[in-house]
């Protein structure tokens, strides 16, 4: 066997040596049975990754990514998509993994995947052949790693995916309503890999194939693993001595060695520096290193035990992980779990965009595997034509995932990256008819947008770069997604490019000539924006800008479609019963909506995920936005649920089914004057004989073509959060 030389803690992702397996090539797709390897000549899988999803070999499903780019590294990949989980004989079917088992529940959170808000089991799953419930076990992580080690004990398990990276540490579960500690506990995987994974698993793969044991990994990067104690050489700072009201001051980079250094010198260590690439493509690196080095400091988190019986330090321990995921200048964070630490490292260094373009250009066959013949998959046929062009968003919404996981610093790929990858979708992915169905990411417009100062980039823990308004130090130029647009639209072949990723209204109102551009072009019709309510109460709680950003961009999207000629829409979404929202709040919600003529077919009440700031609102009544005591602000949670299906009902004031719980509700809030037949009032007083025939009085002059068009019509689409090309 050839010898391999040892990879550098900094080692790009494309400059790894590659594993001696290299020789067996490319596989058409990763094998998912034993026909398949021995197709391959191979007499066994190096790694063997288990996910609760269908196998898509495209780069919007998590497994196909991770399964490609180990693959570049020589590494032969084998899969085990959904197996049956009821026993460890289908964990077995490729045979032992010379070097581990990679665990992802998949693209979703399995158990905001099989249930509503309302804790109703669904019966689809869109991620399976079919669209069939019940094809993966609820909190799949926990049974597919102890499926795995009843199948081989000896072998490691490494942990990822989007249901581990939101229950790295202790959090509240709705489902149980309770606080569940650290999933890496009850897995029983030997480490946890939070957010996009690349750096870590091609580090780790690599070093357990140079024979390191896995116990010894405890230098990389967005992992977290189990400790007895904290090692003598770190400087342990208890979370309650960081977590201050007021102005944070920049914090030294604490994995570098500082003595002796002047100001200047720490700040310039501490930042982040630019450049960029052939194709004008800003990249990002990080002058701290992408493994860790050893004598640094690290906060201990209150216990599992004391989050769980003490609401004011669940929600402080949130909002000191929320100040600590900016890699450029996170700490490590402890927290005890009955005697044992759970310990999270910093988050990983954002990939740069030639890495990006890397991870992107993988030799992905684009569709379904062959195993399942026939049988559609829901979510691949939503994305099959949709590109992603970014990850990451500085966003910051409270009752979203995405920052926790992705990240707030985007990372983009180069112009050229993309334009190819539409090119291959028009020359491979079968019924193709011209049409991209999304340019987009967890955001439409925040491509190769980031922060003017280096070095306030490198030491910022703001939660949000646009909230409670666009800071002055973000860039928010769109000139680079402009181009992109019209070099995309320009290609052969290509009929139209659509933007169906939620557009960040606030910021592209700052750029009228991206508005013009977008509306002009790239509109189907219809645009998805999501101003989520109208009220001030809620939007400060999800960290969402005032409805007067939506009536800006509401008037130059009307004013540039009027200029080109066409008749298109905004569909705005709302959520129901988000912590700080009271029945007022909705009411006035309603009215809004009567007022701009918006009937919505199906609307979204708040769904408390595992780790967001939200969720911690709901469990906790308190504010983690800001300093946490036992005095501190508490904030409204709608959890009755009664109360839960008003705030619903506010949102469909239009649905006859609902006027009876509005009426009683209006009346005890002292509104019956919004009960009756005039065109000011909400509903009306009595129940029609044919709901189905009822048209609602119109306000003057509001009989517009848009809602002629619209009656009867969903004129809004369920809110879901998480786009599924995010979940990863």
């Amino acid at each position: 066997m050839p010898a391999i030389a040892i990879p550098q803690a900094d080692t790009a992702l494309y400059d790894y040596p590659k594993y001696w397996a290299e020789c067996y090539g490319t596989a058409d797709f990763l094998p998912v049975s034993r026909a398949e390897m021995d197709a391959l000549g191979w007499d066994s899988c190096d790694i063997i990754i288990v996910s609760g999803d269908a196998y898509v070999d495209q780069p919007s499903f998590g497994m196909a990514v991770i399964g490609r780019l180990l693959e570049a590294q020589g590494f032969r990949v084998g899969i085990i998509p959904q197996p049956d989980w009821h026993s460890k004989t289908p964990f077995m079917a490729l045979g032992r993994p010379n070097l581990f088992f990679g665990v992802t529940a998949g693209n979703m959170d399995s158990m905001i995947n099989r249930y509503t808000a309302d804790r109703k089991p669904r019966s689809d799953d869109a991620y399976t052949p079919g669209g069939q419930g019940g094809a993966r076990p609820d909190r799949s992580s926990l049974v597919y790693c102890q499926r795995c080690r009843e199948a081989f004990a000896d072998v490691p398990i490494v942990l990822g995916g989007i249901e581990a990276s939101l229950r790295r540490i202790a959090h509240y579960d709705y489902w149980q309503d309770s606080v569940r500690r650290s999933i890496l506990l009850d897995a029983g995987a030997d480490i946890l890999l939070y957010g996009n994974a690349e750096r870590a698993i091609v580090d780790i793969a690599h070093r357990l194939s140079l024979g390191e044991a896995i116990e010894t990994m405890t230098d990389v990067r967005g992992t977290a693993f189990i400790r007895r104690d904290t090692p003598g050489d770190f400087d342990e700072i208890d979370s309650t001595r960081i977590d201050r009201p007021g102005r944070i001051d920049k914090i030294v980079n604490p994995y570098i060695n500082t003595q002796d250094m002047d100001d200047c010198e720490r700040q310039r260590r501490n930042a982040q520096q630019f450049g960029v690439d052939e194709t004008g493509a800003q990249i990002v690196k990080f002058t701290v290193p992408h493994r860790l080095d050893r004598g640094k400091t690290v906060i201990r988190l209150p216990s599992f035990e004391k989050v769980r019986n003490d609401k004011a330090l669940y929600a402080h321990a949130n909002r000191v992980l929320h100040l600590e995921t900016n890699p450029g200048n996170a700490r490590a964070l402890v927290q005890q779990h009955e005697g044992r630490d759970i310990w999270l490292n910093p988050p990983p260094i954002p990939l740069t965009t030639r890495e990006m373009d890397y991870v992107f250009g993988m030799p992905y066959q684009r569709v379904p595997h062959p195993v399942y013949q026939d049988k559609k998959i829901p979510a691949w046929e939503m994305i099959r034509f949709s590109v992603n062009i970014m990850r990451g968003c500085f966003g910051g919404c409270t009752f979203c995932s995405i920052t926790e996981h992705e990240g707030r610093i985007i990372q983009n790929r180069s112009q050229e990256s993309i334009l190819n990858e539409i090119e291959d979708i028009r020359d491979r992915v079968p019924g193709f008819t011209g049409v991209i169905s999304d340019l987009g990411g967890p955001t439409a417009n925040m491509y190769r947008i980031a922060c003017k100062s280096l070095e306030i980039e490198a030491a910022c823990r703001k939660p949000s770069c646009v909230y409670p308004g666009i800071c002055p130090n973000l860039n928010t130029d769109h000139s680079a997604l402009t181009q992109l647009y019209r070099k995309a639209r320009g290609l052969k072949g290509i009929k139209k490019i659509l933007i169906a990723s939620g557009l960040r209204y606030d910021l592209a109102v700052e750029n009228p000539e991206y508005v013009k551009e977008l509306v002009t072009h790239h509109v189907g019709g219809y645009l998805k924006i999501a101003p989520e309510h109208t009220e001030s109460g809620p939007l400060s709680k999800m960290m969402k800008p005032g409805i007067g950003s939506y009536n800006t961009f509401k008037r130059l999207f009307e004013k540039y479609s009027k200029e080109a000629g066409k008749e298109q829409y905004l569909i705005p979404y709302f959520i129901a019963a988000h912590p700080g929202t009271t029945d007022e709040d909705m009411l006035n919600l309603a009215l809004w909506l009567k007022h701009n003529d918006f009937r919505a077919d199906q609307v979204q009440a708040f769904y408390p995920s595992p780790m967001a700031t939200a969720t911690a609102m709901y469990q906790t009544g308190k504010n983690p936005l800001k300093k946490v005591s036992y005095k501190s602000e508490t904030v409204a949670a709608v959890k009755d649920p009664a109360q839960r299906a008003l705030h619903k009902a506010f949102l469909r004031y239009h649905d006859p089914d609902n006027w009876p719980l509005l009426r009683e509700a209006l009346g005890n809030m002292g509104r019956a004057d919004l009960i009756g037949d005039a065109r000011h009032q909400l509903i009306p007083r009595h129940q029609p004989d044919d709901k189905s025939a009822y048209r609602s009085p119109r306000r003057k002059n509001s009989a517009t073509a848009h809602q002629r068009r619209t009656r009867g019509k969903k004129a809004l689409t369920q809110h879901t959060g998480l786009p599924p090309r995010t979940q990863r």
